[in-house]
Formats: C-alpha cells, sequence, structure tokens
C-alpha cells in the first residue's frame, strides 16, 4: 500500500488511493504531476483513523524517481511517495511492509 510522507516532519497517510488533481479538481492519473496536487486516500474514510485523506499543494518539481519510489516538491513541501519495501525500510528501518 503506498505511504505518502512529509519530509520535513514524517507525517503522511498510508492508503490505498493515489490522485494527481488538476486546478478544476478534476483526477487525471495516480502520479504526482507538475502543476497538480496529490491526494492520498482511504476507501475506509472515517473508520479506522481520524484522517482519511492528505491533499498536497501544488507540485512544483520532481526530484527523484524510480520503480515505485517518487520523491517531488510541492509549493509548501517535499514528500515522498514510497510503494516497495527496499525503500519503505530505508525510511523506517527493517518493519513488515504494509
Amino acid at each position: 500500500m503506498p505511504i505518502l510522507r512529509r519530509e520535513s516532519d514524517g507525517a503522511g497517510i498510508n492508503a490505498p488511493n493515489v490522485e494527481s488533481i488538476d486546478k478544476d479538481a478534476k483526477v487525471t492519473g495516480s502520479y504526482p504531476t507538475i502543476g497538480e496536487h496529490i491526494k492520498v486516500s482511504r476507501s475506509t474514510a472515517g473508520m479506522f483513523t481520524d484522517i482519511d485523506y492528505w491533499v498536497t499543494s501544488e507540485v512544483t518539481e520532481i526530484l527523484e524517481e524510480r520503480d515505485q519510489y517518487v520523491r517531488f516538491k510541492t509549493k509548501n513541501s517535499i514528500y515522498e511517495i514510497i510503494n516497495n519495501q527496499e525503500d519503505y525500510e530505508r525510511v523506517f528501518g527493517k518493519h513488515e511492509f504494509i
């Protein structure tokens, strides 16, 4: 399951739905796109957690990308979307990837 993580404080969300949202609030894909926002959301809204979704500010730059990993800059922060065991362990240590 993908994890959206803000680098400055480690805050974020792990959820199955990753969407790139344009200025008209239309979903254009599932990958960070310059000029659009990223929304990561759960399908179990409100059932197990206080956070159902996370929306970033506008993506301004893709900093790094490789297999199932992307690091990008928004107007306010730097984020990464992690969806593989290697990067999960690099960030969180040796634990089972969810």
